[in-house]
């Protein structure tokens, strides 16, 4: 895995990325040699499987999947054996992504939001981007297509990592965009200020505890200027300004602090951004996030009020989800 960071570093020039040059690598090292995942042996053997493979020769990261593929077909014996291969990596959880034409069905339609969020944007070329809680990378490689100098997503699982290290073997090194199995709260921060043109965070606030020093921790990585896009689950102005889960929202234990669009407005404001909109509000269907061959566990129907799909479960409003664009001052 080291040798996906070796391109990695000299990125890292810019003075108020030098934090960074001197601290990931330890604290990469750690995160690469957890203890106690019993997942992780299989995971590297099958990681090794994939790298008999050749670099593909044709690759698009400008599609709603995301695509390598070999310039001639794998034979049908490769195909099955990449097929198994690829089913290690389950749960497959945001794409979609074709490999050699495997269509991997991922539960999230993430090319859904990417969809939205697109048209509200920067023009990503020459940027520095970061993407907090970039899940297997799929909205890192869309990131990464639009020519971005650097994509860099963070994200500590480690299955998601290898996931993200299939398509980046097939990829190759040419695309500037690196995975960092890390939180956001382990960045080291410049006293000169935040390095990135745009940061993302899409689906994280809403599993922070403290959700405003997650905006303030986004903030610290933006230069003067810079572009948040914040993408979170929020609640129906009619609900009322907050609600906070007395237990589970939708089955998940981890769902602290959903706010109305105009509540977060103000957290954003609050917290010295300006230029605060939402820009997109749009609730979650069972068509986006479903159950499918490549992620086979419960899935949004599950966790939805059978009778009232506008209700989860518990009788909460149904997943909202909001996109805020802001900036940090000039």
């Amino acid at each position: 895995m080291k040798q996906h960071y070796e391109s990695f570093w000299t990125h890292l020039e810019e003075e108020r990325l030098q934090p960074w040059r001197e601290q990931l690598p330890a604290l990469i090292d750690d995160a690469l040699h957890p203890e106690g995942n019993g997942n992780l042996p299989r995971w590297l053997e099958a990681l090794q499987q994939i790298r008999l493979y050749p670099q593909a020769h044709n690759f698009n990261l400008n599609a709603d999947t995301v695509s390598v593929a070999e310039g001639s077909p794998l034979s049908a014996e490769q195909k099955a054996a990449l097929r198994q291969t690829l089913r290690v990596f389950h749960p497959w959880r945001k794409g979609p992504y074709s490999v050699h034409d495997i269509f991997i069905d991922t539960e999230w339609r993430s090319d859904w939001k990417w969809q939205r969020v697109r048209p509200h944007l920067a023009d990503l070329r020459g940027r520095k981007v970061l993407d907090i809680g970039c899940g297997s990378g799929y909205h890192l490689w869309r990131m990464a297509g639009e020519g971005p100098q650097l994509a860099v997503g963070v994200d500590p699982s480690l299955l998601f990592l290898n996931q993200f290290l299939v398509m980046k073997h097939f990829i190759g090194p040419q695309v500037p965009a690196y995975f960092l199995p890390l939180t956001l709260e382990q960045l080291p921060v410049s006293t000169k200020g935040g390095a990135f043109d745009t940061v993302f965070s899409m689906g994280v606030l809403y599993h922070r505890r403290s959700p405003i020093d997650h905006i303030y921790e986004l903030k610290a990585q933006l230069r003067a200027g810079g572009e948040l896009v914040l993408e979170t689950l929020v609640v129906p102005e009619s609900f009322g300004q907050l609600l906070v889960p007395e237990d589970r929202y939708a089955q998940m234990r981890n769902v602290w602090f959903l706010p109305s669009v105009p509540e977060l407005e103000i957290w954003l404001r609050r917290c010295g951004l300006v230029n605060v909109r939402c820009v997109d509000l749009d609730q979650t269907s069972i068509e986006e996030q479903r159950s499918t061959e490549w992620m086979e566990w419960n899935s949004l129907q599950s966790f939805l009020d059978p009778q009232d799909h506008n209700k989860t479960i518990e009788g909460y409003p149904a997943p909202l989800r909001a996109v805020m664009v802001c900036n940090t001052p000039q």
